[in-house]
């Protein structure tokens, strides 16, 4: 066989292929899709609470730039807290809290400037003095103890209640309930689409989230004052809200 002869072969088998790619490609034209998007809120009664408070001592207010009492006064202040601290944990021990149940944060010291007495109409002096903070943090798993536990608190003259905290024990069980329920909805709007159009669902396409689960912890603001003024105050805690979104595409069987 020539070369020549080999060459037209070739070719006429190659114009011959073509055709039959082309009606493949056609043949597999994308179907028909229903896109679905969905978002579900769930509402968890939390099971866990964090409370909130701080002591704090101060030096005395002192002129700017009188530094001859000031290492006597931040150690006598410093002396105090830590007693006070002290004083704190073993009132909350007695109260039946664990120790490891109570936290401690790092103590901060930070000035303080307020008004100098004033002597006559043309005064406006400033005095410093240094204020030394230290948290605390109770962790309660039985939140029928949260009064006895405020209470203590209290009793142990803490100068500030920042609130409390209110957790789940297991966060990924309400994460997970909240994402199968943005799931249930999806699929019960594409059933309802599908039914008005009259059409059926196929096989699911694709599936995604369009917002990963979004956990908003609940926090209740209160003051020392505050719960000292309230007497037996109800500290129901409320719900937890947990929001997830998926988007879900189906194809039509028509």
């Amino acid at each position: 066989m020539s070369s020549l002869r080999l060459r037209y072969l070739l070719l006429g088998g190659l114009l011959a292929v073509i055709p039959l790619t082309g009606t493949t490609a056609q043949a597999e034209e994308p179907r028909a899709r229903l896109d679905v998007q969905a978002e579900a809120q769930l509402d968890v009664v939390p099971d866990r609470a964090t409370l909130n408070a701080r002591l704090w001592e101060r030096t005395p207010a002192v002129a700017r730039h009188d530094d001859d009492t000031g290492a006597d006064a931040l150690r006598q202040a410093r002396d105090r807290l830590e007693e006070r601290a002290s004083a704190l944990i073993r009132t909350l021990e007695a109260a039946g809290v664990e120790r490891d149940d109570i936290s401690a944060g790092s103590l901060s010291v930070q000035p303080e400037y307020v008004p100098a007495p004033r002597q006559s109409d043309s005064d406006n002096g400033t005095l410093m003095r240094t204020r030394l903070d230290r948290p605390f943090q109770v962790h309660v798993d039985d939140l029928d103890r949260l009064p006895q536990l405020l209470d203590a608190l209290t009793a142990a003259g803490v100068n500030a209640m920042d609130g409390i905290s209110y957790d789940l024990a297991d966060r990924d069980a309400a994460l997970d309930e909240a994402l199968v329920k943005a799931l249930e909805k999806a699929r019960h709007k594409a059933e309802l689409m599908a039914r008005a159009m009259s059409v059926s669902l196929g096989a699911v396409a694709s599936i995604s989230e369009t917002r990963p689960p979004i956990y908003m912890p609940r926090m209740m603001a209160m003051s020392a004052d505050a719960r000292e003024s309230a007497g037996q105050a109800d500290y129901r805690p409320g719900t937890i809200v947990i929001e997830a979104g998926v988007s879900v595409s189906w194809e039509i069987e028509n």
